[in-house]
């Protein structure tokens, strides 16, 4: 871990800004690595945070997020999948105040707009998530939640981006402190960290204090749910979208029960039945306050380049970067050589997808799309897209393998093209544009925003785009509706 600047500890902004988060003996618990106390730290920190608290490039990476989220639920919205659950959320969510994106201007109720929303940011692989990979997905699950509650309660932009830096600051703390292996029993990550995040937004625009929201968290564990079966069986991934609106509906049932007097454990996270343990064959409970106070998490938060699964930023850069480089084509590649975690050469190594989908999640799929189609725009990946000969023929010549002592949730890639003409060529990403190292500027989100929001007049989508820069200045967020 690094020790100062932005990085998995996130913006140091000086030790004992929030003190007193933690009694005395749990603080030396937590320090320790020792279970005690944390799902009461991260429960006061989460009711207690203040935008003052907050610093200028926390607010921003949060805005980038919010404007990223709205971008990828637009483009969602067309999508069969994200209409299933529209219609849905509309059958069982008639006459509440809060608007699905997307979807036109009938309000829902707020669980059934939040459910929506999730699935529809992740309806095609372009939300926002973390590096390191904390297996949450801070925009599909905490401004879908946090935009349904702000709208049925009136609140103004600055409570929302309060609520979404506190209840990122609490996700990523839960996905770290998983070391990402309960995806290693079969859990899909953000469905099962989801729930904790959407529980603290939400229960900060309702006002929480640290006893109602050690409750919320405490509900919201029960909610946390997601398998990877999809993956294996090679079909039916359009549950893995359901994953992340459920999680953000689960956030919102947890707290509007908590905020009832509606009782979960206090414990949930470090105890004994708790998270950690039942969904974790290992975890670092320490993680789950390092830092707290005094260090920003939201700062690991990333914007995705291209329309696939995070696996394979690194590889498709690679690939894209020596095309760029030495201009060959697809015809002169002999082989290609993917080097990376024992994950990407595992569950991304997906030689022959069956749809859409799986192509997004297929790393070699992808690496070789990126030599016939351009990968950031998600029309790439239409619906014939798995059928497409060409690529097929391409992808059968890629190779993955387990890059010796890398860690799992290292996500680098080393790519190897071997041409025709007996030349090798290597190429080696550890940080995409759109990673923690590399952020995208106002332009590069903007340019995104715009992409996925094409089929929209383009003065209003860059209209849009400006006020939610500047969410904080708005009193309210019955306007932010398409």
């Amino acid at each position: 871990m690094s020790n100062s600047g932005v990085g998995r500890r996130g913006l140091l902004i000086g030790a004992g800004a929030l003190p007193g988060l933690l009694p005395v003996a749990d603080a030396r618990a937590a320090e320790k690595g020792e279970a005690g106390g944390q799902t009461r730290a991260l429960a006061a920190y989460g009711a207690s945070l203040r935008f003052e608290d907050i610093p200028a490039p926390v607010l921003q990476r949060a805005k980038d997020a919010m404007a990223d989220a709205v971008a990828t639920i637009i483009y969602g919205a067309e999508l069969p999948w994200s209409k299933i659950i529209i219609a849905y959320a509309r059958r069982l969510g008639s006459g509440g105040r809060s608007f699905i994106l997307g979807a036109g201007a009938a309000p829902v109720q707020a669980p059934m707009a939040a459910l929506a929303q999730g699935a529809m940011a992740h309806a095609f692989e372009m939300d926002n998530l973390t590096k390191p990979d904390s297996g949450s997905h801070p925009g599909a699950i905490l401004f879908s939640s946090g935009l349904a509650v702000a709208q049925d309660r009136g609140m103004s932009g600055k409570q929302l981006l309060t609520a979404f830096v506190a209840g990122a600051e609490v996700m990523i703390r839960v996905g770290f402190a998983t070391e990402h292996t309960n995806e290693e029993r079969g859990f899909h990550a953000p469905g099962t960290t989801g729930p904790f995040g959407s529980a603290v937004t939400s229960g900060h625009l309702m006002g929480f204090d640290a006893e109602k929201m050690a409750n919320a968290l405490g509900v919201a564990g029960s909610c946390s749910a997601g398998l990877l079966a999809f993956v294996h069986a090679g079909n039916g991934a359009m549950v893995k979208r359901l994953h992340l609106g459920r999680g953000a509906e689960s956030g919102v049932l947890a707290a509007s029960l908590a905020a009832d007097g509606f009782t979960g454990p206090d414990t949930v996270l470090e105890g004994d039945g708790g998270f950690l343990k039942a969904f974790c064959p290992h975890w670092d409970v320490a993680e789950l306050t390092d830092g707290l106070g005094s260090q920003f998490k939201s700062m690991t938060i990333m914007i995705k380049r291209y329309a696939c699964h995070i696996t394979a930023h690194n590889a498709v850069e690679a690939m894209l970067d020596l095309k760029q480089a030495h201009g060959f084509s697809a015809d002169d590649i002999s082989t290609i050589a993917i080097a990376g975690s024992k994950r990407m050469a595992t569950v991304n190594n997906i030689a022959v997808p069956p749809d859409a989908l799986l192509a997004q999640f297929s790393i070699p799929f992808c690496v070789a799309l990126s030599m016939y189609r351009d990968p950031i725009d998600p029309r790439s990946f239409d619906d014939n897209v798995a059928k497409d000969q060409a690529i097929l023929a391409l992808t059968r010549k890629v190779s993955m393998s387990i890059a010796p002592g890398q860690a799992n949730n290292d996500l680098t890639a080393e790519v190897t093209v071997r041409l025709n003409n007996g030349s090798s060529l290597k190429q080696r990403v550890t940080a995409f544009s759109g990673t923690p190292e590399r952020p995208l500027d106002r332009a590069g989100v903007r340019e995104k925003f715009m992409l996925l929001t094409a089929n929209f007049p383009n003065a209003e989508m860059s209209r849009l785009f400006d006020r939610i820069q500047a969410i904080e200045t708005e009193r309210d967020l019955g306007w932010l509706k398409v």
